[in-house]
């Protein structure tokens, strides 16, 4: 039997899981992965506000979570230099659609004059508007946005390779441009701090701009093994942390969360720390395997710890490990059953 996998960004979907498909994967990035989506558990988890200068260091932490998936998914692109485009929406949207309507039961159920208008409904499933399912939509809008640029840059010469490596090196301009200037511009035209702020999540060019520099990553790196720069990229790595963190805690200029110049560099400089000292560790594997359930999947109990009373009256480290410790187990322990107990086929509908 032939093994064939999808490659969706937050997870491998292995069509056949077979031991010699098993064996087929990069259990390095399957590692990558894993720690990627125990950061986006870790985010979700902090006790809100962050009104604490820890709390804003931690999340300051965690946020490279979106852009090492998007890096992972570019850099797995160059190697193949092909997109199957049906067959990864297929793949990211079926279990999203069975998500959503689960997430939007819950809102609903918790929401008594929430808007069921039907075209509100398509706007939320569209933008990925309901809990924190806003990497959806920057993913499907990253992989088109590569996949015109492969069709474009065919690769039938050495000149059409560094038209691809030029052409994607551009790309990365236009992210710094928009996550310097969109809610500048936003504010000027008078948008609400709360649509900015989702506009900023959907910052398409400013999250294409990791999907590009994972490309090229994939295209130099067989060349040029990262191997020798560890230290230094380890030194540049903490010291942009440092910086983004002061920015964030300290609200100097743009301290956003989410598509400033300072978690680019951050998190760049963190891709390419972990590309260059890979992890292979099995249970990250594991757990990277299926970060796109666990995306789609970890909020729910988080929420719900989150609606109790008692929960939001604890000490807020407390409350912020504990729920952290609750959402991992819970959705690691439900893919582990999942992919024992259901088809293949089942389990994929579930993003599993």
């Amino acid at each position: 039997m032939s093994a064939s996998t999808t490659e969706i960004g937050l997870s491998t979907v292995a069509t056949d899981r077979s031991p010699a498909n098993v064996a087929q994967r990069d259990l390095s990035f399957d590692s990558l992965r894993g720690i990627a989506i125990l950061m986006v558990i870790g985010i979700h988890s902090l006790h809100q506000p962050l009104d604490a200068a820890w709390a804003t260091a931690v999340d300051a932490m965690l946020r490279p979570a979106v852009p090492l998936f998007l890096f992972a998914s570019g850099y797995l692109s160059a190697r193949t230099r092909r997109i199957p485009i049906l067959k990864r929406l297929r793949a990211v949207l079926i279990p999203y659609a069975i998500a959503f309507v689960a997430a939007y039961l819950y809102m609903a159920i918790n929401n008594p004059e929430m808007d069921h208008r039907p075209w509100v409904a398509l706007a939320r499933f569209c933008l990925g508007y309901v809990l924190v399912y806003y990497y959806v939509p920057v993913y499907i809008g990253c992989t088109l946005v590569l996949w015109l640029i492969f069709r474009l840059c065919e690769r039938t010469s050495q000149e059409a390779e560094r038209k691809l490596a030029i052409v994607l090196a551009l790309a990365i301009l236009p992210g710094l441009l928009a996550g310097s200037y969109l809610d500048p511009l936003l504010s000027r035209l008078g948008a609400s701090n709360s649509l900015i702020e989702e506009a900023r999540l959907r910052d398409l060019p400013f999250w294409f701009a990791f999907m590009s520099l994972g490309v090229l990553t994939g295209l130099l790196h067989a060349e040029r093994p990262l191997t020798a720069m560890v230290p230094l990229l380890a030194a540049c790595t903490l010291t942009a942390y440092a910086i983004y963190a002061a920015v964030r805690i300290a609200s100097l200029g743009d301290a956003a969360a989410y598509d400033s110049i300072a978690l680019f560099v951050y998190a760049a400089l963190l891709c390419l720390m972990f590309l260059a000292a890979p992890l292979r560790n099995t249970l990250l594997g594991f757990v990277g395997s299926g970060s796109y359930f666990i995306y789609l999947w970890h909020i729910l109990a988080i929420m719900w710890l989150r609606d109790q009373a008692v929960w939001q009256h604890t000490n807020g480290a407390l409350a912020s490990v504990a729920t952290f410790a609750a959402a991992a187990v819970t959705t690691i322990a439900a893919l582990a059953v999942i992919r024992s107990a259901l088809p293949a086929r089942a389990a994929q509908w579930l993003g599993a």
